[in-house]
């Protein structure tokens, strides 16, 4: 239904989800309310979650070896279930920044970051980053020097990144949570950086 209550037809990708769960629902695979908790679930999932296995590399540096080495099993040990994802962390230096991006659809880390935002599953995005990186994420308001270099990543089907983004300077002596408190989706994604507030 529309803002003016009138009834808009499904769009293809409505109408093919909304088949495809009749289906699946007429079949006895899954019930209706394990869809809908299933959506309730991924709704709930937030940055939060990202943002605390950062904290924890900030302050940990073997679990921020183990994340660089396998990032999959090192939000496992955290309780954080990645389902049938490889998940690479890329780590954010002083010679390096890292971006991630999608060019051929919207892949993201929902599981850590949570819906992903509208501009990263723009086509403008999506083919921007690749070609011209600085210039984009000058856009978002972080300018890079040219001495450090950019490095973007294209996620896939059945691998994710996620950036661990350099923990800021005056955060000496803070504890996990006030870390992750300062980690946003966006420094997680690689177009702006964790700001000590």
């Amino acid at each position: 239904m529309n803002d003016q209550g009138r009834y808009q037809p499904f769009s293809y990708y409505q109408l093919m989800e909304t088949s495809l769960r009749e289906l699946l629902v007429e079949k006895g695979i899954v019930t209706d309310e394990q869809v809908n908790a299933e959506v309730a679930a991924m709704r709930a999932r937030q940055p939060e979650r990202g943002a605390k296995v950062v904290a924890r590399a900030w302050i940990d540096p073997e679990y921020r070896k183990r994340l660089l080495a396998n990032g999959t099993a090192a939000c496992e040990e955290l309780g954080l279930q990645i389902p049938a994802l490889h998940l690479v962390v890329v780590e954010n230096t002083p010679q390096v920044h890292n971006a991630i991006v999608c060019t051929l659809c919207s892949c993201y880390p929902r599981v850590l970051l949570g819906i992903p935002p509208d501009w990263y599953k723009s086509r403008n995005y999506r083919s921007r980053m690749v070609r011209e990186p600085r210039l984009v994420l000058r856009e978002f308001g972080l300018n890079i020097a040219e001495s450090v270099q950019i490095r973007v990543h294209d996620s896939t089907a059945d691998m994710r990144y996620m950036v661990l983004p350099m923990r800021p300077k005056g955060t000496e002596g803070w504890d996990e949570t006030r870390l992750a408190g300062i980690v946003t989706r966006d420094s997680m994604i690689g177009v702006a950086v964790p700001q000590v507030r």
